[in-house]
């Protein structure tokens, strides 16, 4: 696994050992990528159930201004910083502008310095994603309160679908049933 494009393309990721990640692959976060391309740089991301910290480490090497990263599993965040440090060494920028917080997606909460995030990235285990779908887009209608026209990139597999109160889905990336699918959802007040 490595990074798709931008100054990191080629970089490898570290993904913990075992099941207990699934990250996404260099095929669906380039799709993603080139649907999103003029909205990456200088944005502000926020990546939920990080894991690896693939999403954002690719928004990172496409020009993200700023980020964090959302991750409760310790052994996957010692993956995610060693991931970070590589990167940002990469492409010459400082860890300080990165976020990452050992915390449940749910309850965790944007510092109160940090702007709001453009562009939030979501890849949550798929058995928890209907049973966490209301509460989580309640939680950032909350921190994108003060955004006109925030992109959440949801991924979920092939076959499911989610309708979260107050957002419509735009866009769904993926290629078939039982594969992984990437929707993107914007508030529908912003449509």
């Amino acid at each position: 696994m490595r990074i798709s494009g931008g100054e990191a393309r080629g970089i490898p990721l570290r993904v913990p050992k075992g099941d207990a990640v699934r990250p996404a692959t260099d095929g669906m976060r380039q799709a993603v990528f080139s649907s999103i391309a003029a909205r990456v740089p200088g944005a502000v991301f926020l990546d939920l159930f990080a894991g690896s910290g693939a999403y954002g480490l690719e928004a990172l090497s496409r020009g993200a201004g700023r980020g964090y990263f959302v991750e409760k599993s310790n052994q996957a965040i010692q993956c995610l910083r060693q991931n970070l440090l590589a990167v940002c060494k990469s492409v010459r920028r400082g860890e300080a502008d990165f976020g990452i917080s050992a915390a449940d997606v749910l309850s965790w909460a944007l510092p109160r310095e940090a702007p709001a995030p453009d562009l939030v990235f979501v890849d949550p285990p798929y058995p928890i994603i209907q049973d966490i779908t209301p509460r989580l887009f309640a939680r950032l209608d909350e921190m994108l309160l003060e955004k006109k026209d925030p992109v959440v990139a949801f991924e979920m597999p092939g076959e499911m679908e989610i309708a979260p109160a107050g957002w419509t889905a735009m866009k769904r990336l993926g290629k078939g049933v039982r594969q992984p699918s990437v929707v993107f959802f914007r508030k529908s007040s912003s449509l």
